[in-house]
């Protein structure tokens, strides 16, 4: 089994800046193409990002494009997302999820693809 733990959510003013961090245990991280999904009060849970198992592909949702990039350190077995540029809107709470796709370049934006769930942390910016 796979665990997945997110830190670094916060309260931030608009424009400003947060890094999340994934930390995963239990299993080789490398085996997993990670994901980032976003939830706010009343909403679905949204895609933000997505990094392949060897990082060397990386996709966005247009609404972060150019402000949030995602990362891994699978030697440290940890994901990052760095978010720049923060708007009220982005206000949610962020997950990182493992998807044990086979193939090395694959970044998926469906959550249904995903199989571990970290257990989220908040993210408050405001105006």
């Amino acid at each position: 089994q796979l665990q997945l733990v997110e830190t670094g959510g916060g309260l931030v003013q608009a424009g400003g800046s947060l890094r999340l961090s994934c930390a995963a245990s239990g299993r080789t991280v490398s085996n997993y193409a990670m994901g980032w999904f976003r939830q706010a009060p009343g909403k679905e849970r949204d895609f933000v990002a997505a990094i392949s198992r060897s990082g060397g592909s990386t996709y966005y949702a247009d609404s972060v494009k150019g402000r949030f990039t995602t990362s891994r350190d699978n030697a440290k077995s940890t994901v990052y997302l760095q978010m720049n540029s923060l708007k009220p809107e982005d206000t949610a709470v962020y997950y990182c999820a493992a998807d044990a796709t086979t193939y090395v370049s694959t970044t998926r934006t469906s959550a249904r693809d995903y199989d571990y769930w970290g257990q989220g942390t908040q993210v408050t910016v405001s105006s």
